[in-house]
């Protein structure tokens, strides 16, 4: 029996996909089929992605049982389903292979001459969303997976028939490191997972492992202004941007207006593109570099990044505009980590509200309490804060923390146990000329899109 999933990844072959409705599953699914795979598989629930599949032909079981993998040659499962799952328990009784979605992934990037794989801490997203735009301007015809959605695509992903891939790639429990990128790209390496990783160094080790996967012939293009990420890739060849540092791609005559930039991205002491981006912050010039970069190392023209870029207005969840409430502009956010709130918060100042609101909901209790300093210092930018309890995502509350004990170190912040409290909250402060921020990776948004009903 083979042991490597390159070689079930065959037409005519059947697999079983244990979680196929979710965000990163029903695309895998979709590609799958149109490699002549036979899909099936199963999910606790109905969604857009279950039906979407289903009306391809893919037969779909809801509810996890045994009998639902009758059939199978070989499972592929989601990273929350565990091995006691009776679908994954039949299949290591039956001696059926069982592998991971990330391992997949990566299997099928092998099929493509180009994989864009696009790491870092933070600013994934956003960056692999801007790539998607250039490569989409430059008729390439990708296939892609995003963490969140884009509203170019409807979604996060697209199938493609052209020869590249982009992937959004995580570090968390080093998922990345199934992958097989032709152009690696890393945004910044920080502190953060610390319910995996032990420490910054171990996430360096991480970005360095994922950066070694570069095929000889390949690209690693990284931030030259990100010290932990320079650190990471020490002695190994380089295609650099950056803002600040010498690098081989930078953003030059920078012009704001309205809090929105342009600039010229200079490879080499030549311009490449003149860009006007509709997303402002520092942090976004970064992630439009970065997607340069990667146009540039692939051979795309330059005016295919301009036409992307110009035409890319955020991804969802990033500094997504959701409506007005008692004069007050409210935007929903992701940002879960100090470099996310920083980022956020500094270009939310730049914009010229008379008043920033930021009601924020910090996601998993080891990160908070890991972090818990920078938490802190950075929610002080805002004029007034709003804490919403934790979000436990994936934990328990083993380390005693709560956002009261961030409320308490913040001058006039404001605990509020529920997101109703939150809701009521905000009700009651807004006024015409705030910019009020829904902030982290939980159902924080709802609080704003509450107000808004």
């Amino acid at each position: 029996m083979g042991s490597t999933i390159q070689e079930y990844l065959r037409a005519g072959r059947r697999v079983h996909l244990c979680g196929i409705g979710g965000v990163s599953m029903s695309p895998l699914a979709e590609v799958l089929h149109g490699m002549g795979l036979l899909v099936q598989g199963s999910d606790m629930q109905e969604s857009g992605g279950v039906l979407h599949l289903r009306e391809q032909g893919v037969r779909i079981a809801i509810g996890h049982r045994a009998d639902n993998i009758e059939g199978a040659e070989f499972l592929i499962r989601t990273a929350a389903v565990h091995d006691d799952n009776p679908e994954i328990a039949a299949a290591h009784a039956a001696g059926l292979p069982v592998f991971e979605r990330a391992e997949a992934w990566g299997a099928i990037m092998r099929s493509y001459r180009n994989a864009v794989c696009i790491a870092g801490t933070h600013g994934k997203t956003t960056t692999t969303s801007m790539t998607t735009h250039v490569f989409m301007a430059a008729q390439a015809d990708p296939t892609v997976m995003i963490g969140g959605t884009l509203p170019l695509l409807h979604s996060g992903y697209r199938v493609g028939r052209g020869d590249t891939i982009i992937m959004e790639s995580c570090e968390y429990c080093n998922s990345f490191l199934h992958f097989s990128p032709t152009v690696a790209v890393v945004l910044n390496v920080e502190e953060d997972h610390l319910d995996f990783f032990k420490d910054l160094k171990d996430i360096q080790h991480s970005f360095r492992l994922f950066a070694q996967l570069v095929p000889r012939d390949g690209v690693i293009v990284v931030n030259a202004d990100d010290k932990n990420a320079m650190e990471a890739l020490d002695g190994m060849s380089l295609f650099t941007f950056a803002l600040q540092a010498p690098a081989d791609c930078r953003a030059e005559s920078i012009v704001f207006h309205s809090g929105l930039p342009s600039f010229d991205v200079v490879v080499h002491g030549e311009v490449y593109a003149h860009v006007t981006l509709h997303v402002g912050g520092r942090h976004n010039i970064l992630n439009a570099l970065a997607a340069a970069a990667a146009a540039y190392v692939l051979g795309l023209p330059g005016e295919a990044v301009e036409r992307g870029l110009s035409s890319f207005s955020g991804a969802g969840r990033r500094f997504e505009y959701k409506g007005e409430f008692h004069g007050a502009r409210i935007y929903d956010d992701y940002a879960h980590h100090p470099g996310e709130l920083h980022a956020l918060l500094t270009m939310a100042k730049s914009l010229g509200y008379q008043r920033v609101l930021c009601a924020f909901q910090p996601h998993t209790f080891t990160r908070t309490k890991a972090l818990f300093a920078q938490f802190v210092e950075e929610l002080r930018a805002a004029d007034q804060v709003i804490l919403a309890e934790i979000f436990a995502a994936r934990e328990q509350n083993t380390v005693g923390i709560s956002s009261a004990d961030l409320a308490r170190e913040i001058p006039g912040a404001i605990f509020c146990p529920t997101l109703r409290e939150v809701e009521d909250t905000l009700r009651g402060m807004a006024q015409p000329g705030d910019l009020i921020l829904t902030v982290g990776a939980g159902n924080i948004y709802t609080a704003g899109e509450a107000l808004l009903k």
